[in-house]
């Protein structure tokens, strides 16, 4: 949740460049480049049915959209893509999705 006037301040979700995919992210750090804090909360229930709607990237035309908008995620964004999200441990890995801990190197 958002108040009104921290989503008109940051200029809400951008569908110009972000049609599908990715607008909830950039619209997150683009509160937290004005200085704002995305919070967690396990008590909130809440549902995302993601693609459930737009289907399958089964096409020229949406894998080409889906290019596009990672290329511009990785122009506009690039300083936290470089650094890494500020919250997730550096203990973990990034080389997998299963948040498993870092080989350490020898």
């Amino acid at each position: 949740m958002v108040k009104k006037s921290l989503y008109e301040t940051v200029g809400g979700l951008n569908e110009t460049d972000l049609a599908i995919a990715f607008n909830d992210v950039d619209f997150c750090l683009r509160l937290r480049e004005a200085g704002y804090l995305n919070v967690y909360t396990p008590y909130c229930e809440a549902y995302h049915h993601e693609s459930i709607s737009r289907g399958h990237e089964n096409t020229v035309e949406k894998q080409k959209r889906f290019q596009n908008e990672v290329h511009f995620m990785q122009k506009r964004h690039k300083t936290i893509l470089a650094d890494g999200d500020p919250y997730y441990n550096p203990n973990l890995t990034l080389d997998r999705e299963d948040f498993s801990l870092k080989v350490p190197s020898t």
